[in-house]
């Protein structure tokens, strides 16, 4: 995978505990893991085209969250901040084929039609066994197993062939694809409100809210009185001490979902906040 195509913060967490990833271009890939992946937030840069083959794909966006299954094929959209979890299921890994639809290949696509712009849904594009799309991922695997290099213009013809299944079956794609602009300045408090269990670095979102660090953090102190940090930290914690008290989950099934990298670190912000650890909330649930 190469840098330009990708964010670093995305490299830093995409696609560590894959057994084994297939390139017959630095666009096209298979990937295949064995082992059970844990939520992972993701930013890409553009957009990117995943065929699901085989095992179990959960997506979490913004206050949405899905389940993809072997024949479902998603558009994951640049700049939307998701997270991701990859599961091996029915003694099979999980498997899928990943096609990068970068700007400069979307630029040239659409410089010459004309496209059907229209409102961009605030659901991810999904499309369930879609014969088009089936028959043109079976034409796809076999390359794979390719020793020679792919031929560059064959690699351009079957990403444009994909953009074109994706505008017959999908009358409202283009607003996703021919959407070439940056994140604009947005509301800060409501895209807060949605993406604060999201474990992403500060800049990333000032960059997602159309800020610069410093200004994100100057409108952060206006609307929320704290720092981002601080704010961030305790709506976290909140939001894991309702789902001990009224959803019964325990530490191991909430500290990742609520935003927390690891489990020590999560138990000593709890007890800081509460004033006892996550441990007393289960002990008091066993004595009732």
């Amino acid at each position: 995978m190469k840098s330009n195509r990708i964010s670093l913060f995305v490299m830093k967490y995409l696609f560590y505990m894959s057994n084994q990833t297939k390139y017959i271009t630095s666009e096209i890939k298979l990937s295949t893991y064995t082992e059970k992946m844990n939520r992972t937030e993701v930013l890409f840069d553009e957009h990117i085209l995943v065929w699901i083959i085989s095992g179990e794909t959960k997506i979490v966006f913004a206050n949405s969250k899905n389940i993809y299954l072997p024949g479902d094929v998603i558009l994951i959209p640049r700049n939307q901040l998701i997270s991701v979890g990859l599961y091996p299921k029915d003694g099979l890994p999980h498997q899928s084929v990943a096609m990068h639809l970068s700007t400069s290949r979307l630029k040239q696509f659409y410089s010459q039609i004309e496209a059907n712009y229209g409102k961009v849904s605030t659901e991810i594009p999904s499309y369930k066994n879609h014969p088009l799309l089936e028959s043109f991922k079976a034409s796809l695997l076999p390359y794979f197993n390719m020793e020679d290099q792919f031929p560059d213009n064959i690699a351009s013809l079957k990403i444009t062939e994909a953009i074109s299944i994706l505008r017959v079956i999908d009358n409202s794609i283009d607003a996703h694809l021919a959407n070439f602009e940056q994140p604009g300045k947005i509301d800060l408090a409501t895209y807060m409100e949605k993406h604060y269990t999201f474990n992403v670095p500060i800049e990333k979102f000032g960059y997602m809210t159309g800020r610069s660090l410093t200004t994100f953090k100057r409108d952060f102190k206006k609307i929320f009185n704290s720092t981002p940090q601080k704010w961030l930290t305790q709506k976290r914690l909140e939001l894991a001490h309702y789902q001990f008290t009224e959803e019964k989950k325990t530490p191991v099934e909430v500290y990742f979902e609520v935003g927390f990298e690891n489990l020590s670190h999560f138990s000593y912000a709890f007890k800081k906040q509460f004033g006892y650890p996550p441990s007393h909330l289960l002990d008091q649930r066993r004595n009732h």
